[in-house]
């Protein structure tokens, strides 16, 4: 199982508007200049949590405008952001290799049902989506440097802009 740094993007698009002192509103432009990250990437992430109401979009200065939390971090889990980027689907994805090789010239019933691999893992995965249930996003909000939030409010729009 591996989540994608699309969750860690995810949760960065939650947690950055209230990391910077009471600045609510974070454009996708803004946050890409401030964190080096793809702004398509960041727009897609911000429209499928925005879908979901964890941020909502608001009125930003530019153009394109921006996005603030639509309810209080403290409402917000982590397993809500995994979810929408993830999706609902189980993250463990089972490929049935005993049924490849060896296991290509047997008939169906003599696997009877999922194998001992698939059924102990798809067992764990109630347990981190559980516990990623009762964590809320304001628990992965590290207070960032003052320096490093200084010079992120004063990057120049030339500079939030990535090629």
């Amino acid at each position: 199982m591996k989540l994608g740094e699309g969750v860690e993007w995810g949760l960065g698009c939650c947690v950055m508007p209230a990391r910077l002192d009471g600045e609510a509103t974070v454009s996708a432009v803004w946050f890409a200049g401030a964190s080096g990250l793809p702004v398509s990437c960041l727009d897609k992430r911000f429209q499928g949590l925005v879908r979901a109401g964890v941020p909502r979009s608001a009125p930003a200065t530019g153009a394109r405008g921006g996005f603030r939390m639509a309810r209080p971090l403290e409402r917000s889990t982590l397993v809500d952001v995994v979810a929408v980027i993830e999706g609902p689907a189980d993250a463990f994805r089972c490929a049935e290799i005993r049924r490849q090789g060896a296991g290509a010239e047997a008939s169906g019933r003599e696997f009877g049902g999922p194998g001992g691999i698939s059924t102990v893992i798809r067992q764990g995965e109630p347990a981190w989506r559980r516990e990623l249930g009762v964590r809320i996003i304001a628990d992965v909000m590290a207070p960032t440097p003052v320096p490093t939030a200084d010079r992120a409010r004063r990057r120049p729009a030339s500079e939030r802009m990535p090629a």
